[in-house]
């Protein structure tokens, strides 16, 4: 009787093609391109992630191609972590304001974020502050859109918003301490944690409840 009461409760935050498209679709080419990961040569693979990169180079030579693949990629060859991620931070956006509204938090945070902590990379390396091989560093994955969606999520809280505000802060400090933190890497990554997930607390988070204030009442 227990398990028949709890699984429906579960089974809601599981995203749905229905309930949730774009954040089932994601998950789907997520899971594509992780088993592209641990299953094709590692050559092409490799060739791959470097053509997907926002680095310097490429948002130099292919900026749209850049900012489009890198975000089709997971940071590594594990997919369920990112199932748990978008099942609690990405769909209940999605299931309050739908695919469009969704998809446009994500992306806007994705691209704000790379272009924010890049574009100083890239002057200064044309500058001579950076040597040109940090032009060439992998950084593809999800993150930062995710990030966006976990800060709107915050603000539109209710109740214990606070509370909300200071796991998000540490979940990017977590992330920040789990990786080197003395690398230049590390750091810029962090910059980019903390402008997707601010971008979506005093942004997105006002425009999608605006929004939802003028939307008319049924």
């Amino acid at each position: 009787m227990l398990d028949q009461l709890e699984r429906p409760r579960l089974a809601k935050f599981v995203p749905t093609p229905r309930g949730t498209p774009f954040t089932f679709c994601y998950l789907v080419v997520l899971l594509a391109t992780t088993l592209v990961v641990r299953l094709a040569d590692p050559a092409l693979t490799a060739q791959l992630l470097a053509l997907s990169s926002t680095d310097a180079h490429n948002l130099w030579r292919r900026p749209f191609l850049a900012l489009f693949a890198s975000a089709l990629w997971v940071g590594g060859d594990h997919w369920l972590p990112y199932f748990l991620i978008f099942s609690f931070l990405v769909a209940p956006l999605e299931r309050r304001f739908k695919a469009r509204r969704t998809a446009g938090v994500f992306f806007a945070g994705h691209v704000l974020a790379t272009l924010l902590t890049e574009l100083p990379v890239m002057w200064a390396i044309s500058v001579g502050l950076l040597p040109k091989s940090d032009a060439h560093w992998l950084d593809i994955g999800v993150s930062y859109g995710f990030f966006t969606t976990a800060g709107a999520l915050v603000f539109l809280l209710a109740r214990r918003r606070w509370l909300a505000v200071a796991a998000l802060e540490l979940f990017v400090l977590e992330i920040y301490l789990a990786d080197d933190p003395s690398s230049l890497e590390a750091g810029i990554t962090l910059a980019g944690h903390a402008i997707a997930a601010h971008f979506g607390l005093l942004c997105c988070g006002p425009w999608l409840k605006r929004g939802l204030a003028r939307s008319p009442k049924k």
